[in-house]
């Protein structure tokens, strides 16, 4: 989940076979010079930018993941070593990030944090076979480029359509306005999964509107129109900064109805501030909620607190966090215990060690099918107000 960049496949397998031609060929690749002891893992995303809450978020879970898991004996007697590189959420500075992290010793990749780097990525990492494991990159490109890639979240439009299932199971809200960002493909491929699943639920898109980046600061219009069409629910599929803009104009307004929105929306309690009364009620689909009283969620936020006292945690931390774990459990099913063992070799052992591992963890149960997808349940969490401030409850 991520703010997503447009860019082709093809645009992606173009650029990708450019910068192989100059770099590392298949045989090449192993990951360069690093201890038998150490086992590089490399990570790309946004750590400046507008987007850099996302990437520091995952840069954070990773290398708390890896300080616990090394202070515990490591993985098979190998201590991990996480190495980050910012790219600003652009796909060129991602695939230059990736090509830095080689030389470094990258023996693994989990990234990118965002799905437009992370399909131009995946084509330069199924080239070199290099494991690929992004904990956020949600668009379906993201994987596809070769059997080396695998992802911890939800595509776009699966959550789509999850969270229409719930709706129609769950709530009595039939007739939906769906106010959505048009030229957002993260916004566009939720809707676009949540449409095609409601009719077949029964529910009735009464109303359907939309905004851009660039007019993401006025919202009357798209609430009025929702407003005038009968809708008994609002669907949000887009991120908590326009998301609270929203809410506040259906207050300003007097839209009293739900709001349902996907894991955009994850953070919406920390930018409302003293504003947070207008999110009472809100459904949020997300794998984590740092107010979660589940056991793993609570182990996991107090550790990212001590650790990162000046961070928010979010989903993406979580989702970083329990890639190292994933990949960990990986590697002791495969009994890898050398990390001098090639990039290619690694992943061979890692891309079949993956459909056989049941993963438990902060973000829920997961097991992976052969293309790379995760098999786990949807958790809707409800944004409960009191006292001025908000918490989520798990529905």
């Amino acid at each position: 989940m991520n703010k997503i960049l447009k860019r082709s496949v093809a645009v992606a397998m173009a650029a990708a076979t450019a910068l192989t031609i100059s770099g590392c060929n298949k045989s090449e690749t192993s990951g360069g010079s690093a201890s038998g002891e150490t086992l590089v893992i490399g990570g790309i995303g946004p750590t400046t930018g507008d987007n850099a809450q996302y990437g520091i978020a995952v840069q954070h879970g990773m290398e708390l993941a890896a300080e616990e898991i090394n202070a515990n004996g490591g993985v098979n007697g190998m201590k991990l070593e996480v190495k980050f590189e910012d790219d600003q959420a652009d796909p060129e500075k991602g695939m230059t990030a990736y090509n830095s992290l080689k030389d470094k010793g990258m023996k693994m990749l989990l990234g990118t944090v965002t799905s437009g780097s992370c399909t131009a990525v995946s084509a330069l990492a199924a080239e070199d076979n290099m494991f690929l494991f992004t904990p956020s990159g949600s668009a379906i490109n993201c994987i596809t480029a070769g059997d080396n890639c695998f992802r911890m979240c939800f595509t776009d439009p699966n959550q789509g359509a999850i969270a229409a299932d719930y709706i129609a199971d769950n709530l009595s809200a039939k007739k939906i306005g769906v106010i959505y960002q048009n030229d957002s493909d993260y916004s566009v491929g939720i809707f676009n999964g949540f449409k095609e699943e409601a009719g077949k639920k029964g529910l009735e898109i009464v109303a359907e509107t939309t905004f851009t980046e660039d007019s993401a600061t006025d919202f009357s219009q798209q609430v009025k129109q929702i407003g005038e069409s009968g809708a008994e629910l609002l669907f949000l599929p887009f991120y908590y900064t326009q998301a609270a803009l929203v809410l506040q104009e259906a207050d300003k307004q007097g839209l009293d109805i739900p709001a349902f929105g996907g894991d955009g929306l994850d953070g919406l309690i920390g930018v409302l501030g003293d504003k947070i009364t207008v999110a009472d009620g809100v459904y949020v689909m997300s794998p984590y909620a740092s107010t979660s009283p589940e056991e793993k969620s609570a182990a996991f936020t107090k550790a990212y607190q001590a650790k990162f006292p000046n961070d928010e945690v979010n989903q993406f931390a979580a989702d970083g966090y329990d890639c190292v774990y994933a990949v960990k459990q990986a590697l002791e099913q495969a009994g890898v215990k050398d990390a001098s063992i090639s990039a290619s070799e690694l992943c061979d052992k890692l891309k079949s060690a993956m459909t056989s591992i049941e993963f438990d963890g902060v973000t829920g149960k997961t097991k992976w099918t052969a293309d790379g997808e995760p098999e786990k349940a949807p958790k809707v969490l409800q944004i409960t107000v009191a006292d001025g401030k908000g918490s989520y409850k798990v529905l």
